[in-house]
C-alpha cells in the first residue's frame, strides 16, 4: 500500500523546542537575539544566514529522508508560499511543493498561469492546498468580507475557471463571482498535467465543494471516530475520494521523554490563555469549533488535554497551529498513524518543531514502524 507522506515547511520560522515556542530562534520573523540561529549574530550583527537558507536546508533534508514533499502554509504571518516554492525548487530535485492559498485573493486565470509556469519549471512538482478561510480578524486581514458559505461557492467557481483555462481554451465562463471570455493558457504552458488538489474545510459547504473538486480531502487531526464520520460525509458527495490528515508529531524513544517535553513547554502556558481558547468560537471556522469541542471543559494540567491515548489537544496553546498532535514513543505514534491508515487515509502531512531535527526523528524513528503490520496491509512506501 503506497502512502504519500509529506513534511511541512515552517514558513514562519521555528523555535528550538516547545519550551521556547514563544521565541522563533530560526527565521527572521523575530528580532535577532543571543539564541538566534537563522540569522545568527556575529560580533552583534546578523550573519546573513536567513530564513530561506534554513528552509532550503529543511527541504533538502526531508527530500533525502524520502518524504514526498512539503506543505507550504499561508498565513498573515508567513512569507508567500508561491515565492518560497519557486526558490526551494532550485534546491531540490524530487521534492513536491504543496502550496496553500485562498482562491479569493487571486484571479483564477492568473493563478493558472502562475501554476503552469512553476509546474513546467519544476517538472510537475506543484500540488494545491485549497483553503477558504476561517473568518474573523484573520480573514479581514486579507480584506475579505465575503460570508462563510459564499466563500466556498467562490472557491468552487474559481476552480471551475482554473480548470477551464488550463488546457489552452478558448474558455468562456459567466458565474456569480467570475466572468471569462476566451480564456486559456498560451503555448508550452497549456496541456500540462493538472496539479493534485488537497481541499480543506469542515463545514457542510466545504464538504460539498470538496466532493466536486478534491483529489484529497484534507482534515486536521481529530479523534478517529470523528474523522470516520467526517470521511463518510465526504464519501457521500464524491465517487472516488482520497483522504489526507495533517498531523503534528512529538515522538521520542519513550513515552516518558515525549510527555516530559510537553510538560516543559506547558510551564509557559498561562491558565487564562487556556480558558480563553476553550471559550472562543473561532470566528466562523467550523474546524476551530470542532477542535474546541473535543477539548476538556475544565482542566487541572496538560494531561487533561490527552483526549485519546497519545492524542493531545493542547498544542495550539503552546505554539501557533492546529490544536491536535500525537505525543508518545515511536511505537505509540506509529500505532496512531496506523489507525489513520486503517480509516482509509491515503496521505499524511506530518510536522514537528523544529522542522529540521524532527524530520529526522520521524523519518527514522516512526515511519519504519508503519511497515511492520504486513498481515493487515501491504508495505507502506514513503513518497511513492
Amino acid at each position: 500500500m503506497a502512502i504519500d507522506i509529506w513534511w511541512r515547511i515552517g514558513m514562519a520560522g521555528d523555535p528550538s523546542s516547545l519550551r521556547t515556542a514563544h521565541r522563533q530562534s530560526r527565521g527572521d520573523w523575530a528580532p535577532p537575539g543571543p539564541d538566534s540561529i537563522t540569522p545568527g549574530l556575529r560580533a552583534g550583527e546578523p550573519d546573513g544566514y536567513g530564513l530561506l537558507d534554513y528552509l532550503a536546508e529543511t527541504a533538502r533534508a526531508a527530500e533525502g529522508l524520502g518524504f514526498h514533499g512539503g506543505l507550504l502554509p499561508s498565513f498573515p504571518g508567513t512569507d508567500d508560499p508561491w515565492a518560497v516554492a519557486s526558490a526551494l525548487a532550485r534546491e531540490t530535485k524530487t521534492y513536491r511543493f504543496m502550496v496553500a492559498f485562498q482562491p479569493g485573493f487571486l484571479n483564477p486565470v492568473q493563478a493558472a498561469r502562475m501554476t503552469a509556469s512553476l509546474h513546467r519549471a519544476t517538472a510537475g512538482r506543484v500540488t494545491y492546498n485549497i483553503i477558504t478561510g476561517g473568518g474573523g480578524p484573520p480573514q479581514l486581514w486579507w480584506g475579505d468580507k465575503v460570508a462563510h458559505d459564499d466563500r466556498y461557492a467562490r472557491t468552487s467557481e474559481f476552480l471551475d475557471v482554473l480548470r477551464g483555462v488550463w488546457d489552452g481554451g478558448p474558455f468562456d465562463f459567466d458565474g456569480r463571482f467570475y466572468r471569462v471570455e476566451g480564456g486559456g493558457l498560451p503555448g508550452p504552458l497549456a496541456g500540462l498535467p493538472f496539479p493534485e488538489v488537497y481541499f480543506s474545510g469542515s463545514s457542510p459547504a466545504a464538504i460539498e465543494a470538496a466532493g466536486r473538486h478534491a483529489d484529497y480531502y484534507l482534515s486536521w487531526l481529530e479523534p478517529v471516530e470523528a474523522l470516520r464520520a467526517k470521511f463518510d460525509a465526504v464519501r457521500a458527495r464524491s465517487a472516488a475520494p482520497k483522504f489526507a490528515v495533517r498531523v503534528d508529531v512529538l515522538a521520542r524513544e519513550t513515552a516518558e521523554e515525549a510527555w516530559a517535553d510537553i510538560e516543559r513547554g506547558w510551564r509557559h502556558v498561562r491558565p487564562e490563555a487556556v480558558r480563553a481558547q476553550l471559550s472562543r468560537d473561532g470566528g466562523d471556522s467550523f474546524g476551530v469549533r470542532r477542535a474546541v469541542s473535543f477539548q476538556p471543559g475544565s482542566f487541572t494540567g496538560f494531561r487533561d488535554f490527552e483526549v485519546r491515548p497519545n492524542v493531545f489537544a493542547g498544542l495550539a496553546l503552546m505554539r501557533p497551529g492546529p490544536a491536535f498532535g500525537l505525543v508518545g514513543s515511536y511505537e505509540q505514534v506509529a500505532e496512531r498513524l496506523d489507525e489513520l491508515l486503517d480509516l482509509g487515509v491515503d496521505s499524511l502531512i506530518l510536522a514537528g518543531g523544529p522542522h529540521l531535527e524532527e524530520a529526522y526523528r520521524v523519518a527514522e524513528g516512526v515511519l519504519p514502524l508503519l511497515r511492520g503490520r504486513l498481515g493487515q496491509r501491504g508495505p507502506v512506501t514513503v513518497g511513492a
